[in-house]
């Protein structure tokens, strides 16, 4: 079982995006728990993208090829996770903001959330400050990660906290920002409660908001 588990690792981490789902269906026929296919397979295998990531082996493009074949493999495991009750680790909602159309960072980003067992609810793009405040009472998430690449479209971050403000959630739930024209600064300016640089290092901070 173990060898299988370390198959989808692997093929995760090398993008192979038919092996990774394959192999899944697979250890599920031989009876291995969905919980330890996650774990051991899945999630430990971005947790080494991640890592290679911030050691300069692997850029975007290795990250991106990754995260397709972790999200083809944990398609035929969620009735399992499912049905044996297994629990996200927390909730995060994401979202570029209202004037931005860029989303390859964002959904980077939700997919390594997603591979480090986080539920993800995307919002989109060009998503206006009353939307977020909108899924913070429907979804009520742990976290919510806004997005911006334009210098243009990032103070709408600002009023998009202050939205989520108005609505009286912004002590229950942690913001955090990320995109090119951001700094960890502008975070702290606007009272963002982090900053991620890119997308490995926006797990480590959700996973350390939520302790």
């Amino acid at each position: 079982m173990q060898a299988i588990i370390e198959q989808v690792r692997e093929n995760v981490i090398n993008g192979n995006q038919a092996q990774a789902e394959a192999q899944v269906g697979e250890a599920l026929a031989i009876g291995v728990p969905a919980r330890e296919i996650l774990e051991h397979g899945l999630i430990a295998a971005m947790a080494e993208v991640g890592a290679r990531f911030e050691r300069g082996e692997f850029y975007v493009p290795e990250m991106l090829i990754a995260a397709r074949a972790m999200k083809a493999g944990l398609a035929p495991l969620r009735p399992h996770l499912t049905a044996q009750g297994v629990q996200a680790v927390g909730r995060v909602v994401l979202g570029t903001v209202r004037g931005d159309l860029h989303d390859i960072g964002k959904n980077l980003v939700g997919v390594m959330l997603e591979g480090a067992g986080f539920e993800v609810v995307d919002l989109g793009v060009d998503v206006p400050p009353e939307e977020f405040a909108r899924a913070a009472r429907e979804f009520k998430p742990n976290v919510i990660g806004l997005s911006a690449l334009l210098t243009t479209t990032m103070q709408n971050m600002k009023s998009t906290i202050e939205a989520i403000e108005d609505v009286g959630l912004r002590q229950e739930t942690r913001v955090i920002i990320g995109g090119a024209a951001v700094t960890e600064a502008f975070a702290r300016e606007i009272g963002a409660d982090g900053y991620a640089p890119d997308a490995s290092s926006a797990v480590g901070l959700a996973q350390r908001l939520l302790g």
